[in-house]
């Protein structure tokens, strides 16, 4: 298996284990109390949003040529980070 495709697996798991994550927040914040409800909430959807442009750096990682590859996967990497830190700001703001 190629770096590249093993590289592009290594993140889809990554996604499907922070959607996994994030299904348990979504649960959470139907449990909240109204004012948290709608805040959890936004908060989720932010995140879902910031999945779905992580899953599309994926296809492009997937679509790319090998002369652009290297600077997709920049963004990719940059988008992971973008995602994975808004998921830990999440999981602190959810347990307060």
């Amino acid at each position: 298996m190629s770096d590249r495709k093993a590289y592009e697996q290594k993140l889809r798991a990554k996604l499907d284990e922070l959607q996994a994550e994030m299904d348990k927040l979504k649960a959470r914040a139907k449990g909240a109390e109204a004012d948290k409800r709608i805040e959890h909430e936004q908060e989720v959807d932010q995140l879902e949003q910031k999945r779905e442009n992580m899953r599309q750096k994926l296809d492009e990682l997937r679509d790319s040529s090998d002369d652009a590859w290297d600077d997709i996967k920049a963004g990719a990497e940059r988008a992971w980070g973008s995602l994975n830190d808004s998921l830990e700001k999440a999981r602190s703001r959810f347990n307060k």
